[in-house]
């Protein structure tokens, strides 16, 4: 159950980049609210780290990794396209 709702939540953000690389618009996205998430998933990835250390886990880490790097994506473009007013 977890690593479904991981994977569907992780999947949840692929919408808003697609939306973001059809219009090359931020406008109305926070930098500063993707930061924070950023901040919370990448606490919750050093629990999910250590965790899967002791065996346990391991699906809470795929879909958190999952989650971090959509994240990072999504900073990743504001940044680029907030650029480019």
């Amino acid at each position: 159950m977890q690593l479904i709702g991981g994977v569907i939540l992780s999947l949840g953000w692929v919408p808003q980049i697609i939306q973001i690389l059809k219009t090359k618009s931020v406008a109305d996205l926070s930098l500063k609210s993707y930061l924070l998430i950023l901040l919370g998933i990448s606490l919750m990835e050093a629990y999910a780290v250590s965790l899967a250390v002791t065996g346990v886990g391991l699906a809470f880490l795929i879909t958190n990794t999952m989650s971090l790097c959509v994240v990072l994506l999504v900073i990743i473009l504001i940044i680029r396209f907030q650029s480019h007013k």
